[in-house]
């Protein structure tokens, strides 16, 4: 057997010829598909901001949860609307192309769709390209073990060849791949853990803005009312190690979060409130918002110490049954305060390594 290796060059003028299938197998054609902007958001400071939106109006850091359901195949169009001067900025070779890209983990996609500079999938200023994601099911007969699960999808081109500069930048958001039967929650948020002891690229103060009437649901503002099932899509970037901890709930250690009535073995399977997040590792935690325990302001942080007393630390708010939220916003901002270094923006300039 002859196995041909092609260079970086190779790769992205065999993308252009059409050497590669359009759609993974399995993917006779989408059967939905959707819009992602990728757009500049007011700085933080200093540091640039970076989005995914289903409109541009909408986009945010993380960007939308993205929800496939295993068989189905989507197609995203990528419109890069970053100015040219911005991507040119963030780059660190001035012979490294400008444009932004979408690559996703846990799902099927082919060469073309892999948002790689190496492959030529990459959209340049102004431009757009359409990927092609295809939730492989489970098949016994044929080995597939299938894509259900919890995963993230972000750039791979900003900056560099990694995308470091679009990961710190803000190009990122979760990805849940369902199967038949799985829960459905009634809110769903993604939460990543990064770099500098940063949730969502915030720290202290930054990362919980609820207001204590009427919050909205957000990046910033995680809130639910009593009784609810909550998801949390939970995702690690950058290089640091982190331990996410919840208070006052658990979830079983499991693909969903649940054990289903009537699992075999359910005795053996782990229920935490805690657990370790590395770089690109991404999980699903499943809860009912104040389950036994009631409303309340429930810290979520990482549990290493000085990253939680650096300021990465925010609050899962659970509202009585009327909606109302619980007393203590009033010094909530002022028990969590984190050093003054952790008001400065959040950069990421180390060294990243990806999966």
């Amino acid at each position: 057997m002859l196995v041909t290796v092609l260079g970086a060059g190779g790769l992205a003028a065999a993308a252009r010829t059409g050497m590669f299938a359009e759609r993974p197998d399995g993917c006779v054609k989408p059967d939905r598909s959707i819009q992602l902007y990728a757009v500049e958001l007011p700085k933080d400071g200093t540091q640039v901001r970076l989005g995914y939106g289903l409109t541009p109006e909408t986009a945010s850091y993380p960007g939308p949860l993205m929800e496939m359901m295993e068989g189905e195949c989507l197609a995203i169009t990528v419109h890069n609307l970053v100015p040219e001067a911005t991507l040119a900025a963030l780059r660190t070779n001035p012979s490294h192309p400008l444009g932004v890209s979408l690559h996703v983990h846990g799902v099927k996609y082919t060469q073309d769709s892999d948002g790689t500079v190496q492959s030529g999938s990459y959209v340049p200023p102004g431009g757009t390209r359409t990927y092609t994601w295809y939730a492989q099911p489970r098949n016994t007969k044929t080995g597939a073990q299938g894509t259900a699960g919890y995963w993230w999808y972000h750039d791979h081109v900003v900056g560099g060849p990694h995308g470091t500069q679009g990961l710190a930048a803000g190009l990122f958001g979760g990805l849940v791949v369902r199967r038949p039967g799985d829960p459905k929650p009634d809110r769903s948020y993604t939460v990543v853990f990064g770099n500098q002891q940063s949730i969502n690229l915030r720290r202290g103060e930054a990362t919980d803005t609820c207001a204590e009437v009427n919050p909205q649901p957000g990046p910033t503002c995680l809130v639910a009312r009593m009784g609810e099932r909550i998801e949390l899509v939970v995702v690690g970037i950058g290089n640091d190690m982190h331990t996410f901890h919840l208070h006052g709930h658990s979830w079983a250690d499991t693909r969903t979060g649940v054990v289903s009535n009537g699992q075999p073995f359910a005795d053996s399977v782990p229920i935490i409130d805690t657990k370790v997040l590395g770089p690109a590792q991404s999980f699903g935690v499943n809860v009912v918002a104040g389950e036994s325990v009631g409303p309340g302001h429930w810290m979520l942080h990482c549990h290493m110490q000085f990253h939680s007393d650096a300021g990465m630390s925010t609050m899962l708010h659970v509202l009585d049954e009327n909606g109302n939220m619980p007393p203590g916003m009033d010094h909530l901002h002022a028990a969590a305060a984190a050093p003054a270094a952790a008001a400065a923006p959040v950069t990421d300039d180390a060294a990243h390594q990806h999966n």
